[in-house]
């Protein structure tokens, strides 16, 4: 029922405190968590619940910073957009429920840009493709088409002894390069690597750049090696130019590259875009404008 889904989506906490507003076009609770859920807060849930019916499916749907985070959710009667805000202890300080609008920004199927394989030599889609079995990126709306590439050398591993440090994998400070003119829209950068199977949750894509396209896509490379990033906010670059180095920054057990396309700088409220290359070696064979999938050997034509 409404009351149990509901609570799945505090994390476990003990219990809200709220005042039913209305029922009606717009349901506010405001208030803070505090012991068990009371009969006031009981009638709230039990009106979503008489008025909408039990709730059939739930997905996150955007951020609005400082604000709320937003689940479109398909309740048996109708989809709503439930809202949950959260104070400075982590703690559920309200809910809204009002009618869904798709207010995100449409995104395109695929890339119109040119794009170039950013880094040379050869390397091993590890994740990518359209389905699950492919690329576990695909649950994820911004992500769905990104890819996470490794270099392997001749033992057909990606490290070159124990993997126990990232400099004995091979992709560990290779050089990262712009798929395509464009404008540098947001860095991040400053945040260790981390070490071989450890994951950083605190800022998952670890030290960042997101470039701009004059197509209006956004290019974002995740996990540059600490302190490597060449660019900067604002700069004008070109296709072939720098960006730093590859690295295991962020959520990431290894050093590699995560690329991925979305329609807007932030990935919180993005929609991924698919991206084919221009040109690209695929296992030894010329391909023009291929979106490669999981397990392809991918090789930037000279």
């Amino acid at each position: 029922g409404i009351e149990r889904e509901a609570k799945s989506i505090t994390y476990a906490t003990q219990g809200v405190s709220a005042k039913e507003l209305t029922v009606t076009r717009s349901l506010n609770v405001v208030n803070s968590l505090q012991g068990k859920v009371d009969n006031e807060t009981k009638s709230f849930l039990d009106g979503i619940h008489e008025q909408y019916g039990k709730i059939k499916k739930r997905e996150f749907y955007k951020y609005v910073m400082g604000s709320f985070a937003s689940y479109k959710t398909q309740f048996e009667k109708k989809v709503m957009a439930l809202n949950i805000a959260i104070d400075n202890q982590s703690l559920i300080s309200g809910f809204q429920i009002i009618d869904f609008v798709n207010d995100l920004p449409i995104a395109p199927e695929r890339n119109t840009s040119k794009l170039q394989f950013p880094a040379k030599g050869e390397w091993t889609v590890i994740w990518g493709g359209d389905t699950k079995s492919q690329n576990y990126h695909v649950e994820s709306r911004a992500q769905k088409n990104a890819f996470d590439i490794v270099m392997k050398g001749p033992n057909g591993k990606s490290y070159k002894t124990n993997g126990k440090t990232n400099e004995d994998y091979y992709a560990f400070g290779v050089e990262l390069y712009a798929p395509c003119d464009a404008t540098v829209a947001v860095v991040v950068d400053g945040i260790q690597d981390n070490i071989p199977g450890e994951l950083n949750p605190m800022y998952v894509p670890g030290n960042t750049v997101i470039l701009k396209t004059a197509n209006g896509e956004f290019l974002f490379f995740a996990h540059f090696k600490y302190h490597t990033i060449k660019v900067k906010t604002g700069d004008k670059i070109s296709r072939g130019q720098l960006l730093g180095q590859c690295g295991n920054s962020g959520s990431s057990s290894e050093a590699h590259i995560h690329f991925h396309i979305q329609n807007t700088d932030n990935m919180m409220n993005a929609t991924g875009i698919k991206c084919y290359f221009d040109d690209i070696k695929i296992n030894g064979q010329l391909k023009k404008d291929y979106s490669p999938v999981q397990k392809d050997l991918i090789q930037q034509e000279p």
